[in-house]
């Protein structure tokens, strides 16, 4: 018994091509054509696509319906029907215009692939998933354990999805640096992050409530802390930018959400100085340093990250400042 003809593998293989290259298709898309062509051909016994007529189509179509599926030993769905009868229409379409098929095949046969106007309907109807509540996911997430690492990493992921409502996959593929906990939001970069049709874009947290926020918040944190599990920010600054630091809500805000602490020396309140020249070192949740000098922070606070962030600093906390008053 044959099980494969050479000549239909040749053009089988162009059609691929032109599905991936002239089409732009994905590689599951490529596999769900190239399924179809193999229930088709099993069907024929491997005779040749030049050999195709219109009457192998429509009994190929009640072969089709009376099959059965492996896994649920029932008749294949209406959906499965509509999906595998539109790749052969495609296919033959297709190959209707190919060199040695023209004056075979002709363009109206792929329509005898066609199911009735009931069954379209009935492949094609939008139905609503059903889905767990809020309620009902708060309530995992209030009785799952969270004793180990591998517990309290399962709590955040599942924190983490109520949060955002992403996809599995872009869940399975995200990294921390996606993440901006100040903004609250995620950023699905298309590069690097497995999303729907690969397309870039943020995404906001919902407010689902402070739990959620907090338990996904905590294993985050507990990804990124270092070995010693402090997170502290040292800094000797000037007077005035100390006082201003410490008194802009914003800026604890900030704090908190990256579970930070600010401990501000005492000599920097009592030291008087016209020319700043301390040095900043913080250290971040991931466990490295960075430094730099508040006298460069004054003199080019517009050209450097460091000045663009403490500029915004300076204005939260007037803009606080005017608020309190």
């Amino acid at each position: 018994m044959r099980k494969y003809s050479p000549e239909n593998e040749r053009i089988k293989r162009q059609y691929f091509a032109y599905l991936k290259e002239a089409k732009r298709h994905s590689e599951p898309t490529v596999d769900a054509a190239a399924k179809a062509l193999h229930r088709f051909e099993e069907y024929t016994k491997f005779r040749s696509f030049r050999l195709f007529h219109t009457q192998q189509a429509i009994a190929f179509k009640n072969y089709l319906a009376e099959q059965k599926g492996l896994q649920s030993g029932e008749k294949l769905s209406k959906a499965t029907l509509y999906a595998t009868l539109t790749q052969l229409k495609r296919f033959f379409q297709w190959l209707a215009r190919e060199p040695g098929y023209k004056s075979r095949i002709q363009y109206s046969d792929a329509e005898y692939f066609n199911l009735s106007d009931k069954d379209t309907r009935i492949a094609t109807a939008q139905r609503e998933q059903r889905a767990p509540t809020v309620e009902q996911i708060k309530h995992v997430l209030q009785t799952m354990p969270t004793r180990t690492e591998i517990e309290r990493r399962n709590h955040a992921l599942i924190a983490f999805t109520i949060l955002t409502g992403a996809r599995d996959s872009a869940v399975a593929s995200m990294k921390l640096k996606h993440l901006d906990l100040i903004e609250r939001c995620i950023d699905q970069d298309a590069r690097q992050v497995k999303t729907k049709f690969s397309k870039t874009f943020s995404t906001y947290f919902f407010p689902v409530g402070t739990k959620s926020s907090e338990s996904w918040r905590t294993g985050c944190l507990s990804l990124r802390r270092s070995g010693s599990g402090a997170t502290t920010i040292r800094c000797s600054l000037p007077p005035a930018l100390s006082r201003m630091l410490i008194a802009g809500s914003e800026f604890r805000v900030w704090l908190a959400s990256i579970g930070a602490t600010l401990r501000p020396s005492a000599q920097s309140f009592a030291r008087r100085s016209t020319k700043p020249a301390y040095r900043t070192s913080i250290r971040t949740v991931s466990g490295t340093r960075w430094r730099g000098s508040a006298r460069n922070c004054a003199g080019h606070r517009r050209t450097t990250r460091l000045g663009a962030r403490i500029s915004d600093m300076r204005r939260c906390s007037q803009r606080s400042q005017i608020t309190a008053r």
